[in-house]
């Protein structure tokens, strides 16, 4: 396990508009690389803050792969999506320590959202490397860390580690209160 992994109490304040306040609106946030019929993968979705809105953009036929450690973060995350009428969008699963359970979307991933994640992760690299293997050739991985909590050369540390993965970094981003790039798998 990760050095740190967000408790799950703290699920509901991530998941409130309070976070909207201070790291954005997630819709303008995701809005630009999430399209109508897309597969997203999102690992340490918590109680959905990101994910809801994920589903709101994949539409109808698209899915979303939500994958935690914490069940009461995935019991908090089903009740939300049901309450939003998206449960039907959403593949909710549960991680063990070692793997994200997502061996059976090898190749099928158009984008993934790490966000605020990896840290908690217990290797940027196998992560990195898991995120590759289910993404298409030229999916894209929006990963952001928050400023205050991953110093620069830690963020730097594991975007060395998704290169190594096979990410080229396309972009770097500007995210309230983070540290953001956007990559493509090359």
């Amino acid at each position: 396990m990760a050095e740190r992994v967000c408790p799950w109490w703290l699920g509901y304040l991530l998941a409130s508009p309070i976070r909207q306040w201070l790291s954005g609106n997630p819709k303008k946030i995701l809005e630009p690389y999430v399209q109508t019929g897309m597969t997203v993968f999102e690992p340490g979705p918590g109680m959905g803050f990101f994910t809801l809105e994920l589903a709101r953009l994949v539409g109808p036929s698209g899915r979303v792969i939500a994958v935690d450690v914490q069940p009461k973060m995935i019991a908090g995350l089903k009740r939300r999506a049901a309450r939003a009428g998206l449960q039907d969008r959403i593949d909710v699963r549960q991680a063990t320590a070692d793997s994200l359970g997502v061996s059976d979307r090898v190749g099928k991933v158009d984008f993934t959202l790490a966000f605020a994640v990896v840290h908690e992760m217990p290797s940027a690299s196998q992560f990195f490397s898991q995120a590759a293997l289910v993404s298409k050739a030229a999916a894209t991985l929006l990963f952001a860390e928050p400023s205050g909590h991953v110093k620069p050369d830690k963020f730097e540390a594991e975007l060395e580690d998704a290169v190594k993965a096979g990410f080229a970094i396309e972009e770097r981003l500007s995210i309230r209160r983070s540290q953001a790039v956007l990559l493509r798998k090359k």
